[in-house]
Protein backbone atom coordinates (compact mmCIF):
# COMPACT_ATOMS: atom_id res chain seq x y z
CA UNK A 1 0.00 0.00 0.00
CA UNK A 2 0.98 3.61 -0.30
CA UNK A 3 -0.53 6.84 0.85
CA UNK A 4 -2.14 9.20 -1.60
CA UNK A 5 -0.49 12.57 -0.98
CA UNK A 6 -3.70 14.60 -1.37
CA UNK A 7 -6.19 12.87 0.87
CA UNK A 8 -3.99 10.67 3.04
CA UNK A 9 -5.96 7.57 2.04
CA UNK A 10 -4.16 4.28 1.50
CA UNK A 11 -4.06 2.96 -2.05
CA UNK A 12 -3.80 -0.80 -2.42
CA UNK A 13 -1.26 -2.29 -4.82
CA UNK A 14 -4.14 -3.92 -6.70
CA UNK A 15 -5.69 -0.49 -7.26
CA UNK A 16 -2.38 0.82 -8.56
CA UNK A 17 -2.16 -2.13 -10.94
CA UNK A 18 -5.65 -1.34 -12.22
CA UNK A 19 -4.64 2.29 -12.78
CA UNK A 20 -1.46 1.22 -14.59
CA UNK A 21 -3.34 -1.14 -16.89
CA UNK A 22 -6.02 1.50 -17.59
CA UNK A 23 -3.47 4.24 -18.32
CA UNK A 24 -3.00 5.51 -21.89
CA UNK A 25 0.76 5.72 -21.46
CA UNK A 26 3.39 4.65 -18.98
CA UNK A 27 4.53 8.27 -18.65
CA UNK A 28 1.07 9.35 -17.55
CA UNK A 29 0.91 6.62 -14.92
CA UNK A 30 4.41 7.34 -13.59
CA UNK A 31 3.71 11.07 -13.39
CA UNK A 32 0.24 10.79 -11.84
CA UNK A 33 1.12 8.14 -9.26
CA UNK A 34 4.57 9.56 -8.37
CA UNK A 35 6.08 6.09 -8.69
CA UNK A 36 9.68 5.72 -7.60
CA UNK A 37 11.89 2.82 -6.74
CA UNK A 38 12.38 2.03 -3.10
CA UNK A 39 15.62 0.39 -2.00
CA UNK A 40 16.29 -2.12 0.76
CA UNK A 41 18.47 0.38 2.61
CA UNK A 42 15.66 2.95 2.59
CA UNK A 43 13.17 0.46 3.96
CA UNK A 44 15.56 -0.74 6.67
CA UNK A 45 16.16 2.87 7.77
CA UNK A 46 12.39 3.43 7.84
CA UNK A 47 11.95 0.36 10.05
CA UNK A 48 14.74 1.46 12.42
CA UNK A 49 12.98 4.75 13.02
CA UNK A 50 9.51 3.21 13.15
CA UNK A 51 10.55 0.68 15.78
CA UNK A 52 12.87 3.02 17.67
CA UNK A 53 15.92 0.80 17.24
CA UNK A 54 19.63 1.22 16.59
CA UNK A 55 21.66 -1.00 14.27
CA UNK A 56 23.42 -2.50 17.30
CA UNK A 57 19.99 -3.57 18.64
CA UNK A 58 19.21 -5.19 15.30
CA UNK A 59 22.51 -7.07 15.25
CA UNK A 60 21.97 -8.36 18.79
CA UNK A 61 18.35 -9.44 18.26
CA UNK A 62 18.95 -10.93 14.81
CA UNK A 63 21.95 -13.07 15.73
CA UNK A 64 23.84 -11.67 12.75
CA UNK A 65 27.40 -10.43 13.02
CA UNK A 66 27.39 -6.66 13.61
CA UNK A 67 29.67 -6.12 10.59
CA UNK A 68 27.19 -7.97 8.36
CA UNK A 69 24.32 -5.82 9.66
CA UNK A 70 26.27 -2.58 9.16
CA UNK A 71 27.27 -3.64 5.61
CA UNK A 72 23.65 -4.39 4.71
CA UNK A 73 22.46 -1.05 6.13
CA UNK A 74 25.24 0.73 4.22
CA UNK A 75 24.21 -0.98 0.98
CA UNK A 76 27.59 -2.70 0.68
CA UNK A 77 26.03 -6.16 0.65
CA UNK A 78 22.67 -7.82 0.08
CA UNK A 79 21.41 -10.39 2.53
CA UNK A 80 20.56 -13.91 1.47
CA UNK A 81 17.12 -15.21 2.38
CA UNK A 82 17.90 -16.49 5.89
CA UNK A 83 19.91 -13.38 6.72
CA UNK A 84 17.01 -11.20 5.50
CA UNK A 85 14.63 -13.17 7.73
CA UNK A 86 17.02 -12.79 10.66
CA UNK A 87 17.28 -9.07 9.93
CA UNK A 88 13.48 -8.82 10.02
CA UNK A 89 13.48 -10.50 13.43
CA UNK A 90 16.15 -8.06 14.59
CA UNK A 91 13.98 -5.17 13.40
CA UNK A 92 10.96 -6.60 15.26
CA UNK A 93 8.97 -6.78 12.02
CA UNK A 94 5.41 -8.00 11.75
CA UNK A 95 4.42 -10.38 8.95
CA UNK A 96 3.87 -7.68 6.30
CA UNK A 97 7.11 -5.89 7.16
CA UNK A 98 8.99 -9.20 7.06
CA UNK A 99 7.62 -9.98 3.60
CA UNK A 100 8.63 -6.50 2.41
CA UNK A 101 12.17 -6.93 3.75
CA UNK A 102 12.42 -10.18 1.80
CA UNK A 103 11.01 -8.58 -1.35
CA UNK A 104 13.41 -5.61 -1.13
CA UNK A 105 16.29 -8.01 -0.52
CA UNK A 106 15.42 -9.70 -3.82
CA UNK A 107 14.66 -13.10 -2.29
CA UNK A 108 11.47 -15.12 -2.13
CA UNK A 109 8.90 -14.21 0.46
CA UNK A 110 7.81 -16.65 3.14
CA UNK A 111 5.23 -19.05 1.76
CA UNK A 112 2.72 -20.76 4.03
CA UNK A 113 2.69 -23.89 1.81
CA UNK A 114 6.33 -24.57 2.75
CA UNK A 115 6.67 -26.26 6.14
CA UNK A 116 9.72 -24.27 7.31
CA UNK A 117 8.28 -21.00 6.03
CA UNK A 118 4.96 -21.73 7.74
CA UNK A 119 6.75 -22.21 11.06
CA UNK A 120 8.63 -18.95 10.63
CA UNK A 121 5.46 -17.06 9.64
CA UNK A 122 3.63 -18.43 12.67
CA UNK A 123 6.50 -17.36 14.94
CA UNK A 124 6.55 -13.85 13.44
CA UNK A 125 2.77 -13.57 13.94
CA UNK A 126 3.16 -14.70 17.57
CA UNK A 127 5.82 -12.04 18.18
CA UNK A 128 8.54 -14.57 18.91
CA UNK A 129 12.17 -13.55 18.49
CA UNK A 130 14.79 -15.16 16.32
CA UNK A 131 16.11 -17.48 19.06
CA UNK A 132 12.61 -18.75 19.93
CA UNK A 133 11.90 -19.23 16.23
CA UNK A 134 15.07 -21.29 15.91
CA UNK A 135 13.85 -23.39 18.86
CA UNK A 136 10.57 -24.00 17.04
CA UNK A 137 12.33 -24.86 13.79
CA UNK A 138 14.59 -27.29 15.63
CA UNK A 139 11.62 -28.83 17.44
CA UNK A 140 10.02 -29.61 14.08
CA UNK A 141 13.24 -30.91 12.55
CA UNK A 142 13.69 -27.95 10.20
CA UNK A 143 16.97 -26.08 9.58
CA UNK A 144 17.37 -23.19 11.99
CA UNK A 145 18.12 -19.65 10.87
CA UNK A 146 21.30 -19.37 12.92
CA UNK A 147 23.50 -22.35 12.13
CA UNK A 148 25.36 -23.77 15.02
CA UNK A 149 28.60 -25.28 13.73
Amino acid sequence: MRTNGTSGEKILTEELLDRLLASDSIETYLDEEKVKDRELVDYLQFLLVRHGLKRADVARASGLNATVVYDIFAGKSRPGRDHAIMLAFGLDCDVRETQRVLRFAGVSELWCRQRRDAIILWCVKQGLGRASTDDELHRFGEPTLLSVD
